[in-house]
């Protein structure tokens, strides 16, 4: 009982505060402290300066063997390809007749890896799990946004040059890509980063984290979950309970144990993207699906993350 108690300790410590910050989000922003513009300007901020400073910081500063991250990386591709097609099938094969099929699919494999997932890392592993979580960011975002063009173009109706323009996006401007490409290259040839730039770097990457779980809270639109019910519901489990679960357990058994079998838990525990609504509303998709799906995952992502964290570290495999 001691132990299960601990180890219940643990995970709240990681999950606790994220949860605090999403609900001071929800707060402040129904008592207007943060309002609309607060949000935008403030997510944007996130977005294009301070998150990908921090991911660059943490690529360039840590200690850490690129090359043995390899088959991490690898699996993780493999594991969001996979979970993408079931998702695909299954959603094709319940709503038949839906025209919200795209956004449903969508809502089922897309997380928020960028930043709660990257939340969830920094509180368990701090630097260290932030640089081999920041690779996965680079490769996961490049897939999702494919992912996304696939299933949400209508009847698969130019998908293909809607992809290869996303893919091209992506590759070139993407401030997390380009973060996460540069730290790289940093590390690799030694590059000195000066000491001046880091201190100042170091003052943005601490602003990060509480500023975007802010934002994410006080854009969350609670009113809009009465609506559509069943497709929110069906997706939410997909992201919340299907993708950790699976691409955990098929992480063991391939042999992933400690910081790598947590990141692959962290990260695809997460949420739905925010990214999600923009690109449904885009691609002329459901957007309010899309929001109460996002609202709906960020919500219960603290309760099913915890659950699973307590498992894993009871059966001390991370």
């Amino acid at each position: 009982m001691e132990s299960l108690l601990a180890q219940l300790q643990f995970s709240l410590s990681v999950t606790g505060p994220i949860c605090l910050m999403l609900l001071l989000g929800v707060f402040f922003k129904r008592i207007g402290l943060i309002n609309e513009p607060f949000i935008e300007v403030g997510s944007k901020l996130v977005f294009q300066v301070t998150l990908p400073t921090m991911l660059f910081l943490s690529l360039v500063s840590a200690e850490h063997d690129f090359s043995a991250a390899s088959h991490f990386v690898n699996f993780g591709i493999v594991a969001n390809i996979v979970f993408f097609v079931f998702t695909f099938i299954s959603v094709k094969l319940l709503f038949k007749s839906s025209p919200d099929q795209g956004v449903v699919i969508q809502g089922g494999f897309r997380a928020n890896t960028g930043i709660i997932g990257i939340a969830y890392v920094a509180n368990a592993y701090g630097s260290q799990g932030v640089a081999l979580a920041a690779i996965y960011v680079a490769v996961t975002t490049f897939i999702y946004n494919v992912q996304a063009v696939i299933c949400l173009s209508p009847k698969g109706k130019n998908s293909g040059d809607k992809a290869l323009k996303v893919v091209f996006k992506t590759l070139t401007k993407n401030p997390l890509i380009i973060a996460i490409l540069s730290g790289v290259a940093f590390y690799l040839l030694s590059i000195p980063v000066p000491q001046v730039a880091i201190d100042a770097g170091n003052y943005l990457s601490k602003m990060t984290l509480p500023l975007a779980l802010l934002c994410t809270g006080g854009s969350l639109n609670f009113s809009l979950l009465k609506n559509e019910s069943r497709p929110t519901w069906f997706a939410s489990s997909y992201k919340l309970v299907f993708a950790p679960v699976l691409v955990t357990s098929a992480a063991y058994l391939l042999g992933f144990r400690g910081i790598e079998l947590g990141i692959l838990f962290f990260m695809n525990a997460s949420p739905v993207a925010a990214a999600s609504y923009v690109m449904a509303r885009s691609m002329g998709g459901n957007a309010t699906l899309a929001a109460n799906i996002i609202a709906l995952t960020t919500v219960l992502s603290t309760i099913t993350c915890t659950i699973g964290l307590v498992f894993l570290k009871t059966y001390q495999l991370v």
